[in-house]
Parts: C-alpha cells; sequence; structure tokens
C-alpha cells in the first residue's frame, strides 16, 4: 500500500461510488478526524452505512477499516499533539449518548485486534505458555499495574508464575541468571 493515503484516494476518487465519494472528500478534507472515527462514525458523519465505509478501505487495498485507520494514525502521528489528538476523538464522544460510543469504540479496538491476529500465530503463542517451566511478568512504572493484573490471572491457571517489578530495571529481580528451556519472560512497557 502506498505510504500516502491521500494520494491514493486522490488518484482513485474517479472509480469510486457516489458514497464511497462522501467518504474520500472527508478524510481529504478533515483526515486528522477520520483517523480517529470507528467506521460507524465515519459512516454516520458522510451519511453511508458502515459496511460501504469497509468497502471504501478495500477498495484502496486494505484489508479492512482498521488497517485504513491505522496507516491515516501513522501519517498523522507526527503532526498532531496529544491535545489535538484528544480534540479530534471529541466530538465522538461527546454527546448525551456516552456509553454507546465507548463501546463502539472498544468493539472497533476488539475488530481491530482480530484482524492483526493470525490464528496459527496465537496458538503457536498459547501453547509456548502452557508449556513453560517458569513464566515471569515483568512490569516496570507505568506497565507495573498491568504486569500485576496479568500476574493475578495468569496464578489462577498456572503454578510456575513470577511477578518481577520495581522501579528500576532488574534491580534485585527474582529472574535467575540462567534460564531452563521452556522459559517464558513477558514484558510489558
Amino acid at each position: 500500500m502506498p505510504k500516502n493515503i491521500l494520494h491514493t484516494i486522490e488518484k482513485n476518487m474517479s472509480s469510486f461510488s457516489k458514497g464511497q465519494k462522501l467518504i474520500a472528500r472527508f478524510i481529504l478534507e478533515d483526515y486528522d478526524k477520520a483517523a480517529f472515527m470507528t467506521a460507524s462514525k465515519l459512516g454516520k458523519t458522510v451519511q453511508v452505512s458502515e459496511s460501504t465505509v469497509v468497502r471504501f478501505a478495500t477498495q484502496l487495498g486494505y484489508d479492512g477499516y482498521p488497517s485504513m485507520q491505522r496507516a491515516l494514525q501513522e501519517m498523522i502521528r507526527g503532526k498532531l499533539t496529544s491535545i489535538q489528538r484528544i480534540q479530534a476523538s471529541d466530538g465522538e464522544l461527546a454527546g448525551s449518548d456516552l456509553i454507546t460510543n465507548v463501546l463502539q469504540r472498544d468493539i472497533e479496538k476488539i475488530r481491530m485486534a482480530i484482524d492483526q491476529t493470525e490464528g496459527a500465530e496465537f496458538e503457536r503463542v498459547v501453547d509456548t505458555i502452557i508449556g513453560a517451566k517458569k513464566i515471569y511478568i515483568v512490569g516496570f512504572r507505568s506497565s507495573s499495574f498491568l504486569a500485576g493484573y496479568l500476574n493475578f490471572y495468569f496464578r489462577l491457571i498456572f503454578e510456575n508464575v513470577v511477578l518481577v517489578q520495581g522501579g528500576a530495571p532488574l534491580m534485585g529481580c527474582k529472574v535467575p541468571s540462567r534460564l531452563s528451556s521452556p522459559t517464558i519472560i513477558y514484558s510489558l512497557r
């Protein structure tokens, strides 16, 4: 896929359907907002169906809307400050139906995770975790909470889990210098 999605949209404008042209114009004019919208929200904004948005992404050569959305986000990553990102997504979260908007975003993120995850790779990771003699979960600073959370649930399933936390990486941790195989070290950053 070409690096500049805007160029691709402009180049293919004549081949789009009426609904897809509405999507294209919106993205060309407000790509910074479109990058943080769900397919459903983008469709509602330009008054087309969510499936039209997904077909548009596919016609551009993406696997689906989440892939196109990632391309838009990558394009603007360096251009927007944190405050601008919040402002871009502010309209989506505003309104009387806040819970629906939040859940829609969660649904879209789950769809993105499904699109990015290969079944065989996932099963290989699960098999590796199950076969490990020891599982070390490492979390420092802001990731220490997530490491503790993962540790809690892993300990419900496995007896061979060790949580490594602290302020300075690997200072006084319980990871031995020689690891027996197979050993898993899961690091959160």
